[in-house]
């Protein structure tokens, strides 16, 4: 299983499946980010956190606990 939190910068991964329950998966789904959508990763901050991608055409920065979440392939 690979996460969103492992994709190297520049790569494009398709999202598998969201891991975690109520309120923090929705507001993953909230964000556009929902299974069979293309993520581009563009930036990782310098700790690791948070991560930028693009999803859906605009830019999105993510937390690396909730980047944990999302199973890509």
């Amino acid at each position: 299983m690979k996460t969103l939190r492992q994709v190297k910068i520049g790569e494009t991964v398709k999202v598998v499946k969201l891991h975690g329950e109520g309120a923090v998966k929705r507001r993953i789904m909230d964000m556009g980010i929902t299974r069979g959508v293309a993520l581009s990763v563009r930036k990782v901050a310098p700790l690791g956190d948070p991560v930028e991608v693009t999803v859906r055409g605009y830019e999105l920065s993510i937390r690396k606990a909730d980047a944990d979440m999302i199973e890509v392939e």
